[in-house]
């Protein structure tokens, strides 16, 4: 028997370990497989005929070009320059690798900037250069498959980009690995929303609801990865050699589409949706919504589009067309896409949850509904929208700037509840029909919204000397930033993160320190949470719990924020 025993536990040992290895060869050779399909050969660019006015004449030379005291750089027909109004504007033309070729020549020193602030981020969560390498085999496998899912016009346009980049960063990737999992990361954001990653809100009104009675559209893109990932924006402006010439805003390096707008007046702008945690990747949302900015002008071809591409993570697609002169949205799951028209006439609303007939019994749809801030956010957008009807472009600026809740309630500043929560990355108002569109200017959406005419820009009626925004049509900066409360919530952006590192390290902090950060936004309840983490840090639970309770009397956006809080009460009770 003791024999059988030995031998049982001998082959036991035979099968485990063959398994092992087995699991290991499948592991090793999907992460040896991966293929991000990048493009062949580097891009050759030809000298190109400028035909901007202003600019330098004739033929411009493959190299860039600087202006100090303008801060305005030529490369090879494209150009970026600085706007007074600390936007980055970039004019680019041509071929997918001449573009992104151009891209990287103008922009690398602003690349390794954002890329740096993007590590650094991380750092702070994975401090390990080791373990990120040890991360680096789950995301060559997790994304293994994402260089087949990105059209190759899209892979040749970010190859081209690359060449700029650093090498500071190749324990990660290649920097042509690298910017293509950079597309992703914002999917991978959306997917941990309820991290405090995301929760956009955007709304479009036409015909009654409309001052002028055209198509009008207001959005906040509120992604934060940090206050400095935001330091750059950038209005990016395409003439493709394919496809329609259009106008997007985001970041150096991103060609993805956050919000934009094309010479057809076609708009797409993205707003997350609840969405289990992914296992592999797919096409990004926003190199869809590139697709459908330069290749559709209609409602009917952005949604052809997009029922063609596989995505990981779910999102609504808000559609604005001057062709149709109405707005729809397209809600988007790895399983299914919808075309969402709206309930009422003349007005839709898009928050981060999906509205439709096909998504009304989703079970992840609608525990996102009875658990987030989304439908309070929504229902925020119908009253300030049924107050100020029919909207203007500066009544549109004043809802996306609205940091109140419904009915005038105090939340608190930067309470996700809000319309503004001090977070947005940028804010954006269309006029489809004009081919206008504003941009939001630093602070968040509380600086001034600077107009760009579309129609001018996309001729080539600019003077790059002078700005090319049209001040005549600036919507003025917030009149909030010059009050005490604006400048009190400096302080509690200020103090917060300083307070979180000395809770983690257990450390002592300053009496009047506390009663500053409690003063600095009274009516926020994640400043009495910190607060109580504190005096759970240095051992004082009782005192823990008076925070955590007053915590609990104020407004609490998501249901899992307010369990978190209970649990914590509960383990000290």
């Amino acid at each position: 028997m003791h024999r059988k025993i030995k031998k049982t536990i001998k082959y036991t040992g035979y099968i485990f370990l063959s398994l092992i290895i087995v699991l290991i060869t499948g592991i090793s050779y999907l992460y040896y497989s991966a293929d991000m399909m990048q493009p062949k050969h580097e891009p050759m660019i030809p000298m190109r005929e400028v035909s901007y006015a202003d600019t330098i004449i004739g033929m411009v030379p493959a190299e860039v070009i600087c202006n100090d005291t303008l801060d305005l750089r030529f490369y090879s027909g494209n150009f970026l320059r600085h706007s007074e109004s600390g936007l980055w504007e970039l004019f680019v033309r041509g071929d997918a690798l001449e573009r992104g070729d151009a891209i990287g020549k103008l922009s690398a020193d602003l690349l390794h900037h954002q890329e740096k602030v993007f590590i650094d981020q991380i750092h702070q969560i994975v401090p390990s250069d080791s373990y990120l390498k040890f991360l680096r085999f789950f995301i060559v496998l997790f994304n293994r498959n994402l260089g087949r899912n990105i059209p190759e016009e899209y892979r040749k346009e970010i190859y081209g980009i690359s060449l700029s980049c650093t090498h500071d960063y190749d324990f990660i990737g290649t920097p042509y690995e690298r910017q293509l999992n950079y597309h992703s990361a914002h999917d991978l954001g959306h997917a941990m929303q309820d991290y405090m990653l995301v929760g956009c809100s955007s709304f479009a009104v036409w015909g009654t609801q409309s001052a002028d009675s055209s198509l009008l559209i207001g959005r906040n893109f509120d992604f934060y990865v940090g206050d400095a990932f935001a330091e750059n924006k950038q209005v990016a402006f395409y003439a493709p050699e394919k496809g329609y010439k259009f106008a997007s805003v985001g970041w150096p390096g991103m060609i993805g589409v956050l919000s934009g707008m094309n010479e057809t007046g076609l708009t797409v702008t993205i707003n997350a949706a609840k969405s289990a945690v992914p296992t592999g990747s797919a096409t990004p949302i926003s190199i869809l919504t590139r697709e459908i900015l330069q290749y559709a002008s209609t409602i009917e071809e952005a949604f052809a589009i997009a029922q063609k591409r596989e995505t990981f993570v779910s999102e609504s697609i808000l559609i604005g067309s001057a062709k149709d002169g109405k707005a729809a949205i397209i809600e988007k799951s790895p399983e299914k896409t919808v075309l969402f028209t709206g309930k009422e006439p003349n007005r839709l609303i898009c928050t981060n949850h999906y509205q439709s007939e096909a998504f009304s019994e989703d079970e992840r749809n609608l525990d996102n509904i009875r658990t987030s801030d989304s439908p309070y956010r929504f229902a925020r957008l119908e009253e300030l929208i049924n107050e100020k009807q029919p909207l203007n472009t500066k009544a549109a600026a004043s809802i996306l700037r609205n940091r109140k809740g419904l009915q005038e309630t105090d939340l608190g500043l930067a309470n996700e509840m809000s319309i503004n929560q001090f977070i947005a990355h940028h804010s954006v108002i269309f006029q489809p029909e004009k081919l206008l569109m504003w941009v939001s200017t630093s602070p968040w959406q509380c600086g001034k919204y600077v107009a760009y005419d579309l129609n001018k820009i996309f001729k080539g009626y600019i003077k790059l000397k002078q700005e090319v925004f049209i001040p005549e049509l600036t919507i003025p900066e917030d009149e909030f930033i010059e009050t005490p409360e604006f400048r009190h919530l400096l302080t509690y952006k200020k103090l917060t993160p300083l307070l979180l590192k000395k809770i983690s390290r257990k450390e002592k902090i300053e009496d009047h320190t506390l009663k500053t950060y409690l003063a600095s936004n009274p009516s926020l309840y994640y400043v009495y949470e910190v607060v109580g983490d504190y005096y759970e840090a240095i051992r004082q639970p009782q005192q823990a719990i008076v925070y955590w309770r007053k915590a609990l009397g104020k407004p609490i956006p998501k249901l899992q924020e307010k369990e978190r809080i209970q649990q914590k009460i509960k383990k000290h009770s």
